[in-house]
């Protein structure tokens, strides 16, 4: 539920861009949402063509790019994706810590 409001608030920057730059309408969001983020990327997809309406974002595409959480080997520093029930590297066997990879949200670019 708390995607509403941060779909909300992506809505209005793109609007607030579009209006600073003079333009009456936003083509295109694209949004980086890493899986760890806390927000449900489906969710933001659902909520935004409702909150869009009436505001230059409406009609607008929102393309949301997924990141995979990354683990990095303590041992030779390659990041990998870590498998269910495993933190083992696939290059060396070392055990992978965690990394801020997966925990983004930002909207990388507006197209007006």
């Amino acid at each position: 539920m708390h995607e509403y409001p941060v779909t909300k608030r992506i809505i209005a920057v793109a609007s607030e861009f579009a209006a600073k730059n003079g333009i009456d309408e936003v083509k295109q969001i694209n949004l980086v949402v890493g899986d760890y983020s806390g927000y449900v990327a489906s969710s933001i997809e659902l909520y935004f063509d409702i909150i869009a309406e009436g505001t230059p974002c409406s009609g607008s595409k929102l393309n949301i790019m997924r990141v995979k959480p990354k683990l990095k080997c303590s041992i030779c520093g390659e990041l990998f994706e870590r498998k269910l029930f495993s933190f083992e590297c696939p290059v060396c066997g070392g055990d992978g810590v965690p990394t801020e990879i997966g925990q983004e949200f930002y909207i990388k670019s507006i197209e007006v």
